[in-house]
């Protein structure tokens, strides 16, 4: 009488491992995508105090030319965590983000303020890579067209 052999075959075995490299590889991009949107994300709220403050001195002016560092409280521009570089002038935010694009680079924003016809209200607009389906803010989704 013959015993039965227990355990998986050396095919077995790499089928397994193979598929689980697949899942893996899978799981990191997905990683780097959820952390480059986060990043996107935080960008746009460390801009926030920037916005108000142009708000203000749109408000106060009654023009985007006047609003620039120093005039109506508007901060000088500081890097952070999320926020790399910043720009601002005559209202409109320019820099580039922690958040990355897929081969790594640095994401560019520029952030502009329209105003509302006939009120003293401002709409935002947000272009550049930032605005990414992927890796940053969603089209459609927030300042992103």
């Amino acid at each position: 009488m013959q015993q039965a052999k227990k355990g998986l075959t050396l095919i077995e075995t790499m089928s397994v491992v193979g598929i689980v490299g697949i899942l893996a590889t899978i799981a990191v991009m997905q990683y780097g995508n959820y952390i480059s949107r986060s990043q996107a994300a935080n960008t746009l709220a460390e801009l926030a105090p920037y916005r108000q403050a142009i708000g203000v001195c749109y408000q106060n002016s009654g023009a985007l030319a006047n609003c620039n560092v120093g005039t109506f409280g508007i901060p000088a521009p500081l890097v952070s965590t999320n926020v790399k570089t910043l720009t601002l002038g005559n209202g409109v935010l320019a820099g580039t983000s922690s958040a990355t694009t897929s081969s790594g680079s640095a994401m560019d924003f520029t952030y502009v303020p329209e105003p509302e016809a006939g009120t003293a209200s401002l709409t935002w607009g947000m272009t550049g890579t930032i605005c990414d389906s992927s890796r940053g803010l969603k089209p459609g989704d927030g300042p992103c067209a």
